[in-house]
């Protein structure tokens, strides 16, 4: 059974970024919250933790960044090895990349959209973009684990990872 929310963001034709989104969030019953009218942020259930889910909205550029933050801090004792995994990590990646917020060394994945010139996302993008950054933040989330917490060096844990992942499909 569709779901009010499912019905009306099927109906719409393209949308602004964080008006899309906000339909996108209704529908699948995820909480959210406006910052602002270029600004919104939730919370989506990966396969291994719950992500913050934010996007920003830059109209002068026509670009929607999408921020994926797992919730993991990284220690200084631990910077190294993990800016050595993120290197790992993101050879792997076709869109998006990982990174570490330098304000509170916070880890995130974040994707730039480029919108075209009407500045407009369609359902099918939006759905995309969250589906991808979340199933990246899931497949190497047990990585970026593995150094903060097992003591794995870079590549033995992306090596683990990815047989993890790869034995739960």
């Amino acid at each position: 059974m569709m779901m009010t929310g499912e019905r009306r963001m099927l109906q719409e034709e393209d949308l602004a970024p964080v008006e899309m989104l906000v339909s996108l969030f209704e529908a699948r019953d995820w909480p959210y919250e406006l910052i602002g009218e270029d600004e919104i942020s939730g919370e989506v259930r990966g396969a291994w933790t719950k992500y913050q889910l934010r996007a920003i909205w830059r109209q002068e550029d026509k670009v929607l960044q999408l921020l994926c933050l797992p919730d993991v801090r990284v220690a200084d004792a631990k910077r190294v090895a993990i800016f050595e995994l993120m290197t790992l990590v993101n050879e792997q990646l076709w869109l998006g990349h990982f990174d570490i917020w330098s304000n509170g060394s916070v880890l995130l994945y974040r994707h730039g959209l480029m919108l075209g010139d009407d500045g407009l996302l369609s359902l099918s993008q939006a759905q995309t973009a969250v589906e991808v950054a979340v199933e990246e933040c899931d497949r190497f989330y047990p990585a970026f684990q593995f150094v903060l917490w097992g003591d794995k060096n870079p590549q033995d844990a992306l090596d683990a990872a990815l047989v993890d992942a790869a034995g739960e499909a």
